[in-house]
């Protein structure tokens, strides 16, 4: 790879989606705010916020990727890693941003649903709980009387 040119790779639990490509420059943000990189920039290390890093490829193309936060380290002033939990490249930030946004609800979308579930398994647990403590019923209100009976 040329010397003039950075070697990115963006890495994920599941995939490498971004692999060995060539940028001439990047930018990310981390806590302090946005920075860039360029070829020859010293050793670094940072955790990046939830956001977008760009670059410019090659060929002289923009690219993007949406990233839930990470680590970023460069190292040799040309080899620049990242490793997020979720990751999603594109070409341009409108078709980006509408996928992050699909994505987005489909997440929000399969919590709701777990929620839901977690308080329907709740409430079945809490209702064989009380089956348990008060015995067997008895059909027409008779588990009242005989829970007095027995208490007497």
């Amino acid at each position: 790879m040329d010397a003039t040119l950075l070697d990115l790779t963006i890495a994920t639990p599941l995939d490498i989606v971004v692999n060995h490509e060539a940028a001439g420059s990047l930018r990310a943000e981390d806590e302090s705010g946005s920075f860039g990189i360029r070829p020859g920039h010293a050793d670094f290390i940072t955790m990046l916020v939830p956001s977008v890093v760009r670059w410019l490829a090659a060929d002289g193309t923009r690219r993007y990727c949406a990233v839930d936060g990470g680590v970023m380290t460069v190292s040799a002033g040309r080899t620049v890693a990242l490793a997020c939990r979720e990751a999603i490249v594109g070409d341009s930030l409108e078709r980006l941003e509408r996928e992050v946004a699909s994505v987005r609800a489909a997440q929000l979308d399969a919590e709701r649903r777990v929620r839901v579930e977690s308080v329907r398994l709740h409430a079945q647990a809490v209702r064989q709980m009380l089956r348990h403590l008060r015995g067997p019923l008895m059909p027409d209100g008779q588990a009242m009387a005989a829970a007095r009976e027995r208490d007497r």
